[in-house]
């Protein structure tokens, strides 16, 4: 606040003359020159000399522009008696003269705030500096509690940590500087001792997290480690201060692990932790109340910015209720409770593989109780497999006909599970309506035949993905026009077919060639996936579905009595998840589900009623193929643009039937309001026509303003060398498809009569 003061001060010279003088006869207040505003130009003088060529400039400018308004402050830490050239100007114009600092500052509280400073020098200097850019509280505070007001270390410590000689050097003064350090060491209740910057700041840090691991972090210390976990500008410092910490010991040695404080940043407590839930969970003596603790360590917001979020799947898996497993009764029972409930394990058995893979000893117990809720859900969902009926095939087709009209866009994946697709739901932005459904894959749950059965309602089984695409292409020819993309070629131009049909194979070809590595990459390709479902919600497209050939299973950490041995007879192929053979097999057919299924030289295929694989030679781990709900239960999602157009006015293209066989090299788009009894909330409506040609975007019209006059709007465009082109209709802010038209031109001769 010091700033306000001191340019009050000269503000009531200059008001009235262009030039004041600013005598600083001890030189602690020049810092207040960089508190002046730009306009005011300073001219610092030391000596007779400097002084006259200050005058001189002054004299010039004022000469040079007298009516400009400039003004001038000549700054010196001479006394007035001392002054030669500039003394003219303390008689004629005015003087700020502060010989000693910390009696203006006193004298300026004391006048403005009535309050009555009682600081050592060298702190109330500090306190000056401080203050400016500040409002009187800051002074009312310092006069109330003292010295420890000066800094508000609530504040000033996190960027101190954060880059420890920049801060200090970039934001004080030396002795700023000192009255910091010396306000720090109070609070970490040491002695004040001139040391390094980083030194102090690591100090700072300690301090915190040995309170943190105490549970009686200091309060300004706490208030620095929440900033610090939520600040996009300052948390790329913390894990090399935590990193030091942890190598170090600190004060986790020896410390009580469940009374650290429920929002420490010590992952190695989180592990033991989870070891002795684990051990408690194995020998069937969990404490209950130990879950209360796992259940506000999973809302710490302080372990989530530090990416410790396994807890939630922790709770997923503890949590279940195996009594309503027991009390399914259909196969249609079984997968409306997959839906609902336990396709989360599944998620939550997915991310504690991607944690603790590599740390068999915890993860054990929890993939333990996975398996046994899996057996306790696979003996019902087996049960009544004779129930089963997949209505995969012909997905694609199914779609296109319920769309009559509707530009809409399938995803199609490859081993995008169930359960993946609800993650990929939760991070769709945007206000869509989401329906969620699944579809029963066929079987063998893999690719080839998965594939064929979404696009071909013949049931055919065709290996290459062009054949299939040309199949539902020809299937659709004079009604429907279809684009084929790859997922990631997507972007913000909508195509020129009424369907686009994407495909996305990331994660299948991820998990058969890398296995359980491969789950690492799975939250970037669900971050991935939904923001593709945003973006072409968002240029055009009025739905947009989620689809998949088949789903997975993890196999997790195996042993070689997990693995099922079969020994078929004649010709066979054994597959991680299922066995294909010519003939019969009796031996198998008791402990396995057989079906006949004709596949190249094969008949038969034979199906695990578990989730072990067949001991085969490759890797295990990522895997599809078999009966699991997990690979056959897969998702049928859509997202669909909310009706947001109420009241919206309805426009068309009027002349479709003119643009059939155009003459010339021009042609003419009618666009009309369509009627109707009243528009109570839009009297017009901005669009913009996209035209294609050969499925390529070819040019783009202006935004075009439609209003609710019963008036048309006919603009005119060239073929520009194409023979046919196809215009659509857009909404020009929500991209929303509003009608369309094909433009053809007619190339016969104009035989003016002649014959």
């Amino acid at each position: 606040m010091i700033d306000s003061w001191f340019n009050d001060d000269v503000q009531r010279i200059l008001a009235h003359h262009p030039v004041a003088v600013f005598i600083d006869a001890s030189g602690d207040a020049e810092f207040l020159l960089n508190t002046l505003p730009d306009h005011c130009i300073i001219h610092k003088t030391g000596s007779d000399l400097e002084e006259l060529e200050a005058k001189y400039r002054i004299e010039k400018a004022l000469q040079a522009e007298p009516d400009s308004g400039q003004k001038f402050l000549v700054y010196t830490q001479r006394t007035k008696d001392d002054l030669k050239f500039v003394r003219e100007y303390c008689e004629t114009h005015g003087v700020i003269e502060i010989r000693y600092l910390q009696n203006y500052i006193k004298d300026k509280v004391h006048q403005t705030l009535n309050l009555n400073i009682n600081l050592p020098q060298s702190e109330l200097v500090a306190a000056a500096k401080v203050s400016v850019g500040k409002d009187k509280s800051y002074w009312f505070d310092l006069s109330h509690k003292g010295v420890s007001e000066i800094f508000d270390l609530e504040k000033e410590l996190l960027p101190f940590v954060h880059a420890p000689d920049t801060f200090a050097s970039s934001h004080y003064d030396a002795q700023i500087r000192e009255t910091f350090y010396r306000q720090v060491n109070a609070l970490l209740g040491q002695e004040y001792m001139d040391k390094p910057p980083t030194t102090l700041a690591s100090e700072v840090v300690n301090a915190m997290l040995d309170g943190l691991a105490s549970n009686a972090c200091d309060k300004t210390l706490w208030s620095v480690y929440t900033g610090w976990l939520d600040s996009n500008t300052y948390a790329s410092s913390f894990p090399d201060y935590l990193r030091r910490y942890s190598a170090q010991g600190g004060a986790l040695n020896g410390v009580d692990i469940w009374h650290v404080h429920p929002d420490h940043p010590f992952r190695q407590v989180d592990e033991q932790w989870l070891k002795v839930v684990g051990e408690q969970l194995a020998s069937n003596t969990l404490d209950k109340r130990l879950l209360d603790k796992l259940k506000q360590r999973h809302h710490s917001k302080q372990a989530q910015a530090l990416g410790i979020r396994f807890w939630a799947d922790l709770l997923t898996l503890l949590n279940v209720d195996s009594g309503l497993m027991n009390s399914l009764g259909s196969l249609s029972d079984c997968i409306d409770y997959y839906k609902a409930n336990f396709s989360s394990l599944d998620t939550a058995i997915r991310n504690l593989y991607t944690e603790f893979l590599n740390q068999p000893e915890l993860l054990e117990p929890f993939q333990t109780r996975y398996k046994e809720l899996v057996t306790i859900f696979m003996d019902k969902w087996f049960r009544y497999f004779d129930q089963y009926q997949e209505n995969q095939t012909g997905t694609l087709q199914r779609i296109i006909d319920q769309n009559t009209g509707k530009k809409i866009a399938v995803i199609v994946g490859d081993a995008v599970a169930y359960e993946v697709t609800e993650q990929i739901a939760l991070q769709v932005k945007g206000q869509f309506k989401l329906t969620r459904d699944a579809i029963l894959a066929d079987y063998p749950s893999e690719t080839e035949n998965n594939m064929s059965h979404i696009y071909m309602d013949n049931g055919s089984i065709v290996a290459v993905q062009g054949q299939r695409e040309k199949y539902l292409t020809e299937q659709n020819a004079g009604n429907t026009t279809i684009d084929y993309l790859r997922l990631d070629e997507v972007n913000d131009q909508a195509r020129a077919g009424q369907v686009l049909i994407c495909t996305y194979k990331d994660i299948d070809d991820l998990g058969d060639k890398i296995d359980h590595k491969a789950l690492k990459f799975f939250p970037g390709a669900i971050a991935f996936v939904a923001e593709k479902v945003s973006q072409l919600l968002n240029s055009g497209y009025n739905k947009v579905y989620l689809i998949s050939d088949h789903g997975f299973v993890l196999t997790g950490m195996l042993s070689e009595a997990d693995k099922i041995v079969v020994k078929p007879t004649g010709e066979h192929y054994i597959d991680e998840r299922f066995v294909r053979t010519a003939v019969q097999q009796p031996d198998l057919t008791s402990q396995f589900i057989e079906r006949t299924r004709d596949y190249n030289e094969f008949s038969y295929l034979y199906f695990a009623q578990t989730m072990n694989p067949f001991k085969t030679p490759g890797t295990y781990g990522f895997s599809h193929g078999g009966l699991a709900p997990q690979e056959l239960i897969t998702p049928y999602f859509c997202w669909e643009k909310e009706a947001d157009d109420i009241g919206e006015l309805a426009v068309s293209i009027a002349n479709k039937s003119d643009l059939s066989g155009v003459a010339g090299d021009y042609y003419q788009i009618k666009l009309e309001p369509e009627a109707a009894e009243d528009n109570l909330f839009t009297g017009e409506r901005k669009v913009v026509m996209v035209f294609f040609a050969g499925k390529q975007q070819v040019n783009t019209s202006d935004i075009i303003t439609i209003r609710n006059d019963d008036s048309a709007v006919v603009k005119e465009y060239s073929f520009s060398g194409y023979d046919e082109i196809e215009v659509q209709l857009l909404d020009a802010s929500t991209k929303q498809h509003l009608d369309r038209a094909t433009v053809k031109r007619n190339n016969d001769r104009d035989l003016g009569g002649l014959l």
